[in-house]
């Protein structure tokens, strides 16, 4: 699922890395050069580069001269690429593994065309392209086989940097922060009054972890803060796919679905809403007394408020 970027921010996002003052291990800059397996090759590298120099993203960006900067204009346009008679993205989706998120970005700056591929930093295993690892080394790409000591570095990486703790969206200011998360939601699970001012808390979300400050002077919302409070968790790209899902099937088996029900909200901050949605599904028993009728449910609400404390 794709989520929506202003031109604007990918128009500043191009500037800032323009402004480099060298070609970093998780950036790489390329005028025309649209040869698939290169772009495939670069995926893997610019993925595992972002991860073991802690950034969310690597970019790949066409129209930007190598030498020094400059902002030339490209005349890829990776919307009419193909290999085949398949489009370049879904092939490149079909040759890197795992499966992560990238995508193409097409922009006008200073009045050049621009292509910027941003790439999903490498988690739990390293990025290959058709069954390859590659990495940066300085400048240059390389197969991550020949550095064993790099790819030790990575797998140590993946080992003590949980899930949790990963980058949902960098680099947020704070008043999108509170936009984007239920901050209410939290202060009222913990029994704790709201803060009355934006920096408190802002505070407070920091030091459960949920949003970090980014070297950026905005703010960094964890995997950690957007799973369980986001208002729509389709508002985080890598995150969208981890949506709370309720599947009713007829019968005791999984084949015939009968309804199903995908969350948008944070696991926190939507289980209410969760639970009630279950509790409709659930068959009830019609009791009638002297004057009125009503249905009991065969499984008492409170069974289902039991499971809180382990979310």
């Amino acid at each position: 699922m794709n989520v929506s970027v202003p031109q604007k921010n990918i128009s500043d996002l191009v500037i800032e890395l323009a402004s480099l003052p060298d070609e970093t291990e998780w950036v790489e800059f390329k005028e025309n050069n649209e040869d698939p397996q290169l772009i495939g090759e670069y995926i893997s590298a610019l993925s595992n580069a972002a991860a073991m120099a802690g950034q969310v993203y690597g970019y790949l960006v066409w129209g930007i001269r190598d030498s020094d900067h400059a902002i030339v204009g490209t005349s890829f346009k990776p919307g009419q690429a193909k290999i085949g008679n398949e489009e370049i993205e879904n092939w490149l989706l079909r040759m890197v593994s795992p499966k992560i998120n990238f995508e193409f970005f097409n922009v006008s700056v200073q009045e050049q065309d621009v292509v910027v591929l941003r790439i999903e930093r490498a988690y739990g295993h390293p990025v290959r392209f058709q069954d390859t690892e590659f990495i940066r080394i300085g400048t240059y790409k390389k197969k991550l086989k020949e550095f064993p000591q790099k790819e030790r570095e990575l797998w140590r990486l993946f080992d003590r940097t949980p899930f949790e703790r990963l980058i949902a969206l960098e680099n947020v200011r704070g008043e999108d922060v509170l936009r984007m998360l239920d901050y209410p939601a939290y202060f009222d699970l913990m029994d704790q009054p709201l803060p009355g001012t934006p920096n408190e808390i802002l505070n407070a979300l920091s030091s459960e972890k949920f949003i970090e400050l980014s070297g950026s002077g905005g703010w960094n919302i964890s995997n950690l803060g957007a799973l369980l409070f986001a208002k729509n968790l389709s508002d985080f790209q890598n995150l969208a796919r981890k949506a709370a899902r309720v599947i009713q099937y007829r019968g005791a088996g999984r084949i015939d679905t009968l309804k199903e029900q995908v969350g948008t909200r944070g696991y926190a901050n939507g289980f209410d809403g969760l639970v009630g949605y279950i509790e409709a599904l659930l068959p009830a028993n019609e009791i009638v007394g002297r004057a009125i009728r009503k249905d009991v449910p065969m499984f008492p609400p409170s069974q289902f408020g039991k499971f809180w404390p382990m979310l």
